[in-house]
């Protein structure tokens, strides 16, 4: 295996000051990994389908020199609790507006990746008071693609009921341009999360919104993205597996104060693929340094 393949999460942190923890948000025991000066402004980084804080392990610092940054393991996922429900995108985002309440934030920036993106727009929608500046990281909720929602179901149920190190690497490769940007210590990490209790019984409520009737009734409509009042930057990347660049377009064109930004050569994850760049796109929108 190359050196590049050995990376761990340590190399992305090891330069700064960070913490886990775990708070309650509405009685969900609530997981996150912190990095900044509390009194900053608040940022809350939101992980897609599956997923968990890791997702975030390569930002978490250069955003922490100008904001109290937060990624969270999403209700249901990662290690935070996982309540017998299914999980449509009314259910995360309380959840968001719970742990808002619990750290005392008034207000916070919001960046979501995927599913994330998806309850970060939602909440837009029913709490805009609370939302600085909003970023739509290869957003869900604007598509209805059978062959992309059966990818989804299938990797990931392979992957959680039985979490090999092939079946589990398989689930992350297809979300990177390059498969080789999946590290091993993404894969162990994740490999740990699915063989977690409840992981296994809590997947099939998550994936619900891979049904397409649950799908299209938790999707946003062009007028409810032109709802959108929050500054907002629409992300996507030229080799997202889940929607053409023209997705993205379509989404920036409705929100009235959206920018729109395609990152060349990544995936699903440009936050990984590419660091350095998201960072630097990231932190100029969200510093409104434009």
């Amino acid at each position: 295996m190359s050196e590049h393949q050995h990376q761990s999460f340590w190399a992305d942190l090891r330069n700064g000051a960070f913490e886990q923890g775990y708070l309650m948000a509405d009685g969900i025991r609530t997981r996150y990994v912190h990095a900044g000066t509390r009194g900053a402004p608040v940022l809350i980084l939101l992980h897609g389908t599956g997923g968990h804080a890791e997702a975030y392990t390569r930002n978490l610092l250069a955003h922490s020199e100008h904001f109290d940054t937060y990624a969270i393991d999403m209700v249901g996922h990662g290690y935070s609790d996982k309540p017998n429900q299914p999980y449509e995108i009314a259910v995360y985002v309380e959840h968001l507006r719970a742990v808002l309440d619990t750290l005392g934030c008034a207000t916070a920036h919001i960046s979501g990746e995927s599913l994330g993106g998806w309850v970060a727009a939602r909440f837009a929608l029913k709490y805009p008071a609370r939302l600085g500046r909003l970023v739509l990281n290869t957003t869900g909720g604007a598509t209805l693609d059978a062959a992309v929602m059966e990818k989804i179901k299938t990797l990931t149920m392979a992957a959680v009921d039985n979490p090999t190190w092939e079946t589990v690497r398989a689930r992350l490769e297809w979300l990177m341009a390059d498969p080789a940007s999946v590290t091993d210590d993404l894969v162990a990490c994740r490999q740990a999360v699915y063989r977690a209790p409840g992981m296994r019984a809590a997947m099939p409520q998550i994936l619900c919104l891979q049904d397409p009737e649950i799908r299209l009734r938790n999707n946003l409509t062009d007028a409810e993205w032109a709802a959108i009042r929050a500054p907002t930057l629409v992300l996507w990347t030229d080799k997202d597996p889940t929607a053409a660049v023209t997705v993205g377009e379509k989404i920036a064109s409705l929100i009235p104060k959206a920018q729109f930004v395609c990152m060349p050569r990544c995936g699903h994850w440009p936050q990984f693929e590419d660091a350095p760049t998201f960072n630097r796109i990231h932190l100029q929108f969200l510093r409104d340094l434009a």
